[in-house]
Formats: C-alpha cells, structure tokens, sequence
C-alpha cells in the first residue's frame, strides 16, 4: 500500500532559516528598520480602514495636529520629554541585555518621590523654586533607582527573570501612588492631591512670555534641557567610560566579561538603578512640569511606549530624541482618534514589527529547493 503523503512533503519547497555569518552594515540596519515601521504604518492604515475610518485623513491629522505649528509643535514636545527619559532607561538596560520592563513603575516612582518633598513635606512651601526643583528631582531619580534596585538583587540573589519582576513591581507602584492618592494625600476626598505650589513647578516657555512674547501659550517645560542633557551623559556612560564598555560586553558576549574579570552581578545592580533613575526622572519631570499634583492618571503608558522607542531607535541615545518626538505626536493628536484604542493599537503592530526586523538583522531566510538539497 502507496505511503501517504503530508501537505508538507508535496510541496518542492521550504523556508530555511539561518544565522548571518557577515556583520550588517548600519545603513542595511537602518534600512530593514525603516522598512518595518512602513509596513507598520500600512498595517495600522488597514486597521483603521477594518473600523471605519478614513487612514490617511487620520494620519494626516496626527502631522498637523503635531507639527502643524509652533504652538502644537511644544504640546508634542511635552509628550516627547518622558518618552525621551524612559527610552533612555529602556537603553541602558536593553544595551547589557537586561530585559528592565519596569520603567512605567520606576515612572510613577519618580513621581511619588517627587510629590513626596511638598505633601509629606520636605521642603517648606516658600522654599525658593530652584531648592524645589533640585531635591524633587533627587527624590524623583532616587525613588525610580531604588525601584529597579528591588528586580536586580533578585535577579542576582536569587535568579529571579527581571522580565517576570519588572513587570510586576508595575502593578505595586500604581497602587502604591492609588494608596497616597485615595487614603493619604486627597483633597478633600478627590482622587488627586492638592495643587502643588507654584514655585514647585517646573518653568515653563510661556512663562517668559512678558519678556519673549513669540513664547506666549508654548507649554514646553525645563524638562525638556533635563532630558537632552541626559542624553548626552547616557551616550558617554555607554561609548566614552569604562563602565559603558563593560555594559557593551556583557550585552555582546556575556562569557568573554566573565573571562575579561567583569563583575556581572555589581554590573545589573548598576544598571538596573540608572534605569530606574532615569525613568523615575521621566515621572518627576511629568508631575512638577505638567500635572502640578499627584493623582493617578499621571502617564498614557509611557513606561511601555518607551520599550518601543529604544528599540527604534537602535539602542542610541541620540536617535531616541527624534523617535521620542514621533511617539509624542502620536500620543498628543491620537486622542482624537476613534476609537480611542487605536493609537496603543499601532504602537503595538509597530513594536511587533520592530521585533520581526530585528530578527531578520540577524538571520537570513533563504527559499530552497528540495530536489537540489
């Protein structure tokens, strides 16, 4: 009796996957990059298009309710400052392979933190505005590098996946804030805390609009030079110091550090906490520059979206500006979209796609014929 034949073994053909023996160039990175953001956005065009709108208007409108002008160009730029800071954490850790799903918590950290210093209080209310600005932000920067403190010592006690502990500590740290906001600090029974004194707020353009008046209504704060100037210090930790090579060496061949004497378990600890410092200065920076108050709605998912913008922008400090700005515009004119999911919904189809592209930098997939096997 004629053996049966499967699906599988009539057709002449099969998908063979393997490793790529040549380097890739960073233009062919580049390229294979901006060719899976294209399909991204096409994929999210036939979502839209699934549900009854009209893609390309939507589109249109995010760049014009975004870039348009100078004065929705700052409201981008006020999205795009945490999204800079937490796609720098998202950096840092991705660069030594050390996979920090955290940042949203060690965010709302920071802002706790920051909160702290006028509702416990720290500071009297008449404290000068730049004795404010600079201990928030030590307490913002502390708070998130203790909460990514918590998933490195477990990781290196106790052999705990920072990608299982990360995750979940996000989970405490919002009901840690829900704690403060419900029982603690509400205003009169109102999920948020009282306003924040005025001299507690970062400044912001318009407020030099008497002296500037091209600055009037631009909402832009002084966190933006905060995140610039942090971009510059993770780009020398990284490519300029010795602890930036060691964190590159880990993430590149974690058997030739341990041979090379590199201490693995002082170097998660490290960088877990100048993660969580980072993000912890993201959520800071958005509760003294833009809320004025500690209440729950603090964050549209920066903590996530920032996972995204490291991985667009190639792990580089500088690239992650320019994609922070682009996650900004579709965070400030998205809203608009309905239905309302639908933004998350394309960050997500672009995050899939980044991770198929990063897969092809590393592998080739060739088509070959069984016959000439």
């Amino acid at each position: 009796m004629p053996e049966s034949k499967s699906i599988q073994d009539l057709i002449p053909f099969r998908i063979k996957v393997e490793p790529r023996l040549e380097e890739t160039t960073w233009w062919q990175s580049l390229g294979i990059t901006l060719i899976a953001l294209v399909i991204a956005l096409l994929l999210g065009a036939v979502v839209l298009a699934m549900v009854g709108g009209d893609p390309w208007r939507a589109y249109a409108h995010i760049a014009k309710a975004s870039f348009g002008d100078i004065g929705v160009f700052s409201d981008t730029m006020v999205k795009a400052i945490p999204l800079i800071l937490v796609g720098l954490a998202s950096t840092v850790a991705f660069r030594m392979k050390l996979w920090n799903i955290g940042a949203e918590g060690q965010f709302f950290l920071g802002a706790f933190g920051a909160s702290m210093v006028v509702l416990l209080p720290v500071l009297p209310e008449d404290s000068p505005r730049w004795l404010f600005i600079l201990v928030m932000m030590l307490f913002g920067i502390v708070m998130g590098a203790l909460w990514g403190f918590i998933p490195a010592y477990l990781k290196v006690k106790f052999n705990v996946n920072e990608v299982i502990s990360t995750l979940m500590m996000n989970y405490i740290a919002v009901k840690w804030n829900d704690f403060f906001i419900y029982a603690v600090w509400s205003e009169g029974g109102f999920q948020m805390s009282k306003m924040f004194p005025k001299n507690a707020w970062l400044p912001r353009l318009t407020d030099y609009g008497k002296i500037i008046p091209e600055l009037r209504g631009l909402t832009t704060h002084l966190g933006l030079v905060f995140a610039l100037i942090a971009v510059v210090i993770v780009w020398f930790i990284l490519y300029r110091s010795k602890w930036g090579y060691e964190i590159r060496l880990i993430g590149d061949n974690p058997k030739a550090a341990n041979y090379a004497g590199i201490q693995l378990k002082k170097n998660i600890i490290g960088v877990m906490m100048l993660s969580g410092g980072l993000a912890g200065l993201a959520g800071m920076s958005e509760i003294t520059g833009v809320v004025h108050r500690l209440q729950g709605a603090i964050s549209p998912g920066y903590g996530f979206t920032g996972i995204i913008v490291a991985w667009l922008a190639k792990l580089n400090p500088y690239l992650v500006v320019i994609v922070s700005i682009l996650f900004g515009a579709l965070i400030l004119a998205g809203r608009e979209i309905q239905p309302s999911g639908v933004p998350k919904l394309i960050q997500g189809i672009i995050l899939v796609c980044l991770i198929a592209s990063d897969y092809l930098v590393r592998n080739r997939v060739r088509i070959v014929n069984k016959a000439k096997e």
